[in-house]
């Protein structure tokens, strides 16, 4: 039987992904962490990685999977290394 590449954090009710099987766009918040898409970039969280990150998705894999609404651009930026 195939096993998910997500597991459930059962403290905050979202999906953990694996960042070993993501690319760094995805675990950067540059692409969907479904379907890859780069443009427009994806706003709607789908899940975290294991240090806490989110992850994103795009408007139509958010609402094939129930994804929590749209969070405001401030709410996602990071300072720059």
């Amino acid at each position: 039987m195939c096993q998910p590449d997500t597991r459930s954090d059962h403290s905050s009710g979202l999906h953990v992904y694996d960042p070993g099987l993501l690319s760094q766009a995805q675990c950067e918040g540059d692409a969907c962490v479904a379907c890859h898409t780069k443009w427009p970039r994806p706003r709607r969280v789908l899940g975290v990685l294991p240090d806490g990150g989110p992850v994103f998705g795009c408007d139509e894999c958010a609402s094939i999977i129930g994804a929590e609404s749209r969070i405001p651009a401030r709410e996602v930026m990071v300072a720059a290394r």
